[in-house]
């Protein structure tokens, strides 16, 4: 499982492959409370097929049936835009908030080279820009992840695709594999640093890359910006500690560490013996996760990624840390 342009994306392509047709639905705009943010895609398949969600369920159906009866891929233009939700009464068909309203760009044959070009760069945990003109349904693919997630402009409208925010998990544990495969389908890019034989010897998930780097020289390496966050999963205090002290004293946005409170009150004060000060000592979430009860360690992943969830959209949207 990967985050959802991805399978969006390879759906798109296998259906091309096996002679369907298809449309490719992205919404542009909400007004009002929306479950799915600018930027969210789905497909379409010719029998009804789809993948992916632009509404949550609200509008789907309608474009299933609209497909259904051909005038969903009625007409030469390769894109046409769709709004939904304008007055009360289309609200209440289309089960959208009072108030609230949808536009939705929907292309009906994308570049199959382009669309093989973004699906590569998505499995090598690329980012990409995809830009879309509205006049002719042109698009073009563009290496970087700099600038918004998502611009929309008389002229067109441009999207990143691709993991935004990496994470450093110190330690491949059977929690680091759990939280690993997690991430994945978040769109965050993770890596795994444990020089310990025994366990690095037997990381066994392809995708995500293992460094048997000591922690420190490896978040140093990586660099910590404010698309970065490092988790300390180990189990041992030297090498979650080598990692804390230098991921405390960067720009991640989040940083944190396994272990009860008894736990992380010794490790804060074994800390603050490295030259970090109280502010950076306050920027450690520890125990690390949102308190849900987890006990197993799959649990304790869904807990330690519904917190980054929470810290992101704190970053991106502003809120508590």
């Amino acid at each position: 499982m990967y985050g959802n342009h991805r399978e969006v994306l390879e759906h798109l392509a296998k259906w091309y492959r096996e002679g369907h047709r298809a449309a490719l639905v992205t919404v542009l705009s909400t007004f009002g409370g929306s479950p799915r943010p600018p930027g969210s895609l789905a497909v379409i398949r010719d029998d009804g097929a789809i993948w992916g969600s632009v509404s949550g369920g609200c509008v789907e159906d309608d474009l299933i049936a609209e497909l259904k009866a051909g005038s969903l891929f009625a007409g030469r233009e390769r894109i046409s835009l769709r709004v939904f939700g304008t007055d009360a009464e289309q609200q209440a068909r289309y089960r959208l908030p009072c108030g609230n309203s949808l536009r939705l760009a929907i292309e009906r044959k994308v570049d199959p080279a382009l669309l093989a070009m973004t699906i590569a760069a998505l499995q090598n945990r690329r980012v990409v820009r995809r830009t879309v003109w509205f006049a002719d349904g042109r698009a073009l693919l563009a290496e970087g992840g700099d600038g918004p997630q998502f611009t929309e402009t008389r002229e067109q409208f441009s999207h990143l695709l691709g993991p935004l925010d990496r994470v450093l998990l110190i330690g491949a544990t059977e929690l680091a594999r759990y939280l690993a495969t997690i991430l994945a389908t978040l769109d965050f890019a993770a890596l795994v640093c444990d020089p310990r034989p025994e366990y690095a010897d037997i990381w066994d998930l392809p995708d995500v890359p293992l460094v048997r780097a000591m922690p420190d020289d490896c978040v140093l390496g990586l660099g910590g910006d404010s698309r970065t966050a490092v988790l300390a999963v180990s189990h041992d205090p030297k090498l979650d500690d080598l990692a804390l002290m230098e991921a405390l004293k960067s720009d991640s946005f989040y940083v944190g560490a396994l272990g009860s409170r008894q736990t992380n009150a010794r490790r804060r004060e074994r800390l603050a013996g490295f030259d970090l000060d109280q502010v950076q000592l306050g920027r450690l979430h520890g125990p690390v996760g949102l308190p849900i009860g987890s006990r197993t360690p799959a649990e304790i992943a869904v807990s330690i990624a519904a917190g980054l969830i929470k810290a992101r959209h704190a970053r991106d949207h502003g809120g508590d840390r």
